[in-house]
């Protein structure tokens, strides 16, 4: 049996989906969609447009207009690579007002659908095995809890050149869920078929070995 795509992977903010989505595609030769991308991208492209998320028209007619594209864990707009300033606090701080807006979502899912049109992909997000991909055959769902995952969050700063406690960081992760899992458009939740996995107490080598058994499982 061939290896199951797409796989998707599911959940909130610094729960590990990028962690195993990268190994995937090392591993197996997985093409990685991280959707979340493509709203980051979107949010930067309507703060420097002056486009409030209040404004859901303009936001409609934004999302319905620019040319945004997925390519190799890059995004582009306009032919314009904004893949850098995906991280800044700005687009952290207001991403999550732009993906809650019906319209955005509806053309970021016709552009997340389109990138995955290759052999073996796997998609990451926060609606993958609900909305956007919701015949994919292997789900995942990870989760943790807001401490575990404020610490992750504080660390990743780091990386990312950003100076984050894991106080401040709780309280971004905290207003983020509230937001992704209470909104009307495609919230935040499990598919009922996913595997629910908690990260929490779970070493980054320690979750890697569950998800690649399963996925080795499909075609033993």
């Amino acid at each position: 049996m061939s290896l199951p795509s797409p796989i998707a992977i599911d959940g909130p903010s610094a729960s590990g989906k990028s962690t195993v989505a990268r190994e995937l595609a090392r591993r197996f030769g997985y093409v990685v969609i991280d959707t979340g991308m493509t709203y980051r991208a979107f949010t930067a492209v309507a703060l420097d447009r002056g486009v409030a998320a209040e404004d859901t028209a303009a936001c409609a007619s934004l999302a319905a207009t620019i040319d945004l594209s997925l390519e190799d864990e890059q995004v582009f707009v306009d032919g314009v690579d904004l893949t850098e300033r995906l991280r800044e606090p700005a687009v952290e701080a207001a991403v999550s007002a732009y993906s809650a807006i019906p319209a955005v979502r509806d053309a970021m899912v016709r552009v997340q659908r389109e990138a995955s049109d290759v052999p073996l992909c796997v998609a990451v997000g926060r609606d993958m095995g609900t909305e956007v991909f919701p015949e994919a055959p292997l789900k995942f769902f990870l989760n943790a809890t807001q401490e575990a995952r404020a610490s992750r969050r504080s660390k990743q700063a780091g990386t990312w050149g950003q100076e984050q406690d894991a106080t401040e960081a709780g309280r971004d992760i905290k207003r983020r869920d509230r937001i992704d899992t209470t909104r009307a458009a495609s919230p935040l939740r499990p598919a009922r078929d996913a595997i629910v996995i908690d990260t929490t107490d779970l070493t980054e080598q320690e979750l890697l070995d569950q998800v690649i058994a399963r996925v080795s499982a499909w075609v033993a």
